[in-house]
């Protein structure tokens, strides 16, 4: 039986640190770390202060002079920041285990992240958010959860699961639970629908924040849905959609992602006026874009750049992300706060030279202080390599004579528009067949449409990644390539694969739950890039991300067209066609 602390063993332990504390920040004691001579960023004042920072106990203990420490760092000439926050990911993006996201971001200065695991939620349901919440336990990079909403992100989709309120409740009592993810049923709110709200009912019952994903909603519905208790909002693209969001009291998340980039739309919001209500946040970062760009360090770099006054850039990277999440204790440089460091030579070059969590050195600029992978319930484990059931494909489930919409690409954009019909695949018009095939429940269900715009020329690619509900999505010159492309991606139990003529010339697997990888970062990246390298030779048009893209087609909450497991849908009009 394990053994569980007892209320009063856990007081006396604490007091005991909290007694060590108080004496290293009166200098009655020598502290476990001091950085000498550093200048740091005060987010109170908003200003650069100069001092000794002493650490005991993972804590800042306090800022001056003359303290002595068991470990002293000469700081001299160095800033020292407050660790960075990203405000909104969901860590699946990555196709790594948590672990190896963790290894990627902490030499870029990431010390918390804030994610919604509604990827893994689509595909397993409860199971998916535990296994999430196990994974991150204890890791270098601290993990904070907010509950997925919609599940599926509508009731068109064909998800591993479906998730009401009562479904995710008892998750609010884990310590690591912040609120309610991007509600993402805009509609649902202002329409008032019942079994939306009552979502909201309850997180705020738990006294838990709403995060919002309201792309230019305006008016009365803005007002109805900030109403209902909606507090924040990532899916803005431009100022006028910001401010009239700011102006009824929501917090921005600007966005600087691998899918969606806000940040050049949204640099007035980084002034005097408007900049105490905003924080920095990635939504989805890809592996490409971690290994050659970085994290939330990537966005204040950028915003420097653009003419943006460091400290506001900083306090948006860490204090407000803090602040709005009510993690008291983190986001910035103060006694009693987290000793999350990251230690920068200058703010015009802002290279990364050390990273500390908790008083711990985690990057010394050139690696990574190794750490263990959480252990994960053996149980769902099992259940996240488990997760495709479906029957073997033959070509004849991808023919059908009747014609079907077509959806329009839009180059650089993951919108589509209404491009006709089609009743047969046409290369020389860039008319090409796509699936997308029920994998959760067996259900045999495959909803068949064409798309222009992709630019294939031989061959079929498909991928498991396929926002939200992570069903197959196939697209491809001729159905015997598509069928052997989708089983390859069974065979696989998830990823990415790119055929031609039956055979396989790029592919990644992704065996956790169809959408992670157990392998390191660098090389789910390179087998990543060589696939992309073969789509494009198979003639995928260069202006686009031949999997990102891909993976959106099957979301039916972005216009015009849609495609799921039934058929070809029009999002503006909420019909199949």
């Amino acid at each position: 039986m394990a053994y569980r602390e007892s209320y009063a063993g856990k007081i006396n332990r604490k007091l005991n640190k909290k007694l060590h504390v108080v004496e290293v920040a009166s200098g009655r004691q020598k502290a476990d770390l001091v950085l000498k001579n550093a200048t740091y960023v005060n987010v109170f004042c908003n200003e650069l202060s100069h001092g000794d920072i002493a650490v005991a106990e993972g804590l800042i203990a306090g800022m001056g002079e003359h303290y002595e420490g068991a470990v002293e760092i000469d700081m001299g000439g160095k800033l020292v920041l407050p660790g960075f926050v990203d405000a909104h990911i969901h860590l699946e993006s990555a196709l790594v285990s948590p672990k190896e996201f963790a290894n990627a971001v902490i030499p870029h200065g990431t010390t918390t992240v804030i994610t919604d695991p509604h990827e893994i939620a689509n595909v397993m349901g409860t199971d998916g958010i535990e296994y999430m919440l196990q994974a991150t336990e204890d890791l270098p990079v601290d993990v904070r959860f907010m509950l997925p909403s919609c599940v599926p992100a509508t009731p068109l989709d064909e998800s591993g699961a479906v998730l009401d309120y009562r479904a995710i409740d008892s998750f609010y009592e884990h310590n690591r639970v912040e609120g309610l993810a991007e509600m993402m049923n805009y509609v649902g709110v202002a329409n008032a629908d019942e079994q939306v709200l009552e979502k909201i009912v309850a997180a705020q019952a738990h006294h838990k924040k709403i995060d919002g994903h309201a792309p230019g909603l305006s008016g009365n519905d803005l007002n109805a849905y900030i109403a209902a208790g909606v507090y924040s909002d990532h899916e803005c693209s431009t100022v006028e959609d910001a401010i009239a969001k700011l102006e009824r009291g929501q917090y921005i998340m600007i966005r600087e992602g691998t899918a969606a980039r806000n940040l050049d739309a949204l640099l007035p919001l980084l002034t005097p006026q408007y900049y105490t209500y905003c924080m920095f946040c990635t939504d989805d970062k890809h592996p490409n874009d971690l290994l050659e760009k970085g994290h939330i360090d990537y966005i204040v770099r950028r915003a420097i750049k653009a003419g943006v006054d460091p400290i506001i850039a900083v306090k948006c990277a860490s204090h407000h992300a803090a602040r709005y999440f009510l993690l008291n204790n983190r986001g910035a440089i103060a006694p009693g706060f987290l000793a999350d460091f990251v230690v920068i030579d200058n703010f015009d070059d802002f290279n990364i030279l050390e990273v500390y969590k908790k008083g711990k050195l985690m990057f010394d600029g050139k690696t990574v202080t190794p750490f263990e992978a959480p252990e994960i319930d053996p149980h769902l484990v099992k259940r996240s390599h488990e997760t495709f059931h479906v029957a073997h494909l033959e070509a004849t489930d991808f023919i059908e004579s009747r014609s079907r919409a077509v959806l329009g690409m839009v180059p650089g954009e993951i919108v589509s528009e209404d491009a006709g019909y089609a009743d047969h695949i046409d290369l020389e018009q860039d008319i090409l067949k796509i699936a997308v095939i029920e994998r959760h429940k067996n259900t045999h269900h495959i909803g068949l449409g064409y798309i222009k715009g992709y630019g294939l020329k031989h061959g079929a690619v498909a991928t498991s990644i396929s926002h939200d509900s992570h069903n197959i999505i196939v697209v491809g010159t001729s159905e015997e390539d598509m069928a052997a492309a989708a089983n390859r991606i069974v065979e696989n139990r998830g990823g990415i694969t790119v055929m031609d003529s039956g055979q396989i010339l790029g592919e990644v697997a992704l065996p956790i739950a169809g959408i992670m990888s157990d392998d390191s970062l660098v090389m789910v990246n390179s087998a990543l890039e060589a696939a992309k390298d073969e789509a494009f030779r198979l003639g995928v048009s260069r202006g686009i991300d031949p999997f990102m893209t891909l993976s959106f087609m099957a979301l039916p909450v972005i216009p015009s067209l849609r495609l799921t497991t039934r058929g070809v849908f029009d999002v503006l009009t909420q019909r199949y066609v």
